[in-house]
């Protein structure tokens, strides 16, 4: 039997010294090694040394250690002229997994995502019912079964919902009517983390496309919403409810939201709003109503109030919380596209002056429609890659 390596600054006088592979990941470096690699999949261990400020044979070590516990898997680098040859770092192919979920207004998907961050297994349905002990029965049983089909290996559950999160909870869900819904574990025995959809495809935005700075990200849906990720954390306050955007009184203060508050952002820049502005009742699909409005000359007044509305409140958010990078997700991108020149205007007239000669870039979403459930994924990983997290991995996986 081997004594485990301590890590620098570890007083294993503290407790008896333990053996096994299951504490091999505790060495120094482990998880930031696996960070790294989740952050750039292909990375090379000669390239990883130096980001992690470790000696060539420090990498090497770490790297064998963590192939040992099926963590990583090394693959040959291209040969690039003089020096030692050396390999890429990748996801094991028998490593841990994370059971990803996205809550929509009318359907929702579960996928499997691997350590690179690739959704490998995909499955989706349509809500049988708006009840949501109906939808999360489906919900639970898929997650079941994609799970089974892999040993033990998802290692963490991460949900987004369409809806207010605090904690573990959705407190308010206004386009699905929920309120104060506890999420019962949907694989029992594994950790599993919550959060608002816009929170997390900013969260996957900032991180993939935009990393190390600070984003603010929007996305029109149902709705408007979003979050402020500065150097790829969320801010999303003191019981994870933050970045609620769409309900600040950005828009009209005589019309009701379902809320409970008046004048929201949420209903002035919508399909909603965009049907009420015209005239008619609220429609039963309003993004569906939104993407037709965009290109019906009939709606046109109507989509420009919209865009002036979006304009102005992101100069107030930008005034607010100071971002390099503005990231328009959602329908954003295509309603600012269809009425430019009043978003733009209502933006720059919005700002505060000595920010006009350079405000933030304002630009489209890279991760498309997948930005929340890949950002359910980023949330996931954060639970796995962990002391904690790892050690869980190795006891369960080599015992």
């Amino acid at each position: 039997m081997q004594a485990r390596t301590p890590a620098p600054g570890d007083d294993s006088s503290a407790e008896p010294a333990r053996v096994g592979r299951a504490e091999a990941a505790r060495w120094s470096g482990a998880l930031d090694l696996l960070k790294l690699v989740r952050s750039r999949p292909g990375v090379t261990r000669a390239e990883a040394a130096r980001e992690l400020h470790v000696g060539s044979g420090t990498a090497t070590e770490i790297s064998a250690r963590l192939r040992a516990l099926d963590l990583i898997a090394e693959a040959p680098a291209p040969p690039t002229g003089r020096g030692r040859p050396t390999t890429t770092l990748h996801a094991h192919p028998d490593g841990p997994l994370a059971a990803v979920v996205d809550v929509r207004f009318a359907d929702w998907v579960v996928a499997i995502a691997d350590l690179e961050g690739n959704l490998v297994d995909t499955t989706s349905g349509r809500h049988a019912s708006k009840r949501p002990e109906r939808v999360f029965a489906d919900i639970r049983a898929a997650v079941g079964e994609l799970a089974g089909r892999y040993d033990g290996r998802v290692r963490a559950v991460s949900i987004s919902a369409t809806g207010t999160v605090r904690r573990n909870a959705i407190v308010q869900s206004s386009v699905l009517g929920w309120r104060d819904l506890e999420i019962e574990p949907l694989l029992p025995g594994v950790p599993q983390a919550l959060g608002n959809d816009a929170t997390l495809a900013g969260l996957a935005e900032a991180r993939r496309s935009h990393p190390g700075r600070s984003v603010l990200y929007l996305t029109i849906e149902v709705g408007i919403g979003g979050i402020f990720v500065d150097e790829g954390h969320a801010v999303t306050g003191a019981t994870g409810a933050g970045g609620e955007f769409g309900h600040a009184p950005l828009g009209d203060p005589a019309v009701p939201c379902p809320c409970g508050a008046y004048g929201c952002w949420d209903v002035a820049v919508d399909g909603r709003a965009v049907a009420r502005l015209r005239g008619e009742d609220e429609p039963e699909d309003p993004r569906a109503y939104l993407i037709e409005a965009l290109v019906d000359p009939g709606a046109r007044a109507a989509v420009e109030e919209c865009s002036t509305v979006l304009g102005r409140g992101t100069a107030g958010l930008v005034n607010i919380l100071d971002p390099e990078i503005v990231c328009l997700g959602g329908l954003a991108p295509e309603l600012r596209r269809a009425a430019a020149e009043p978003f733009e205007a209502a933006f720059g007239a919005g700002l505060m002056g000595f920010r006009r000669d350079d405000p933030p870039r304002v630009v489209p979403s890279a991760l498309g429609p997948d930005a929340p459930i890949l950002g359910a994924a980023e949330a996931a990983w954060d639970v796995i890659l962990t002391e904690a997290g790892i050690a869980a991995w190795t006891e369960q996986r080599f015992g």
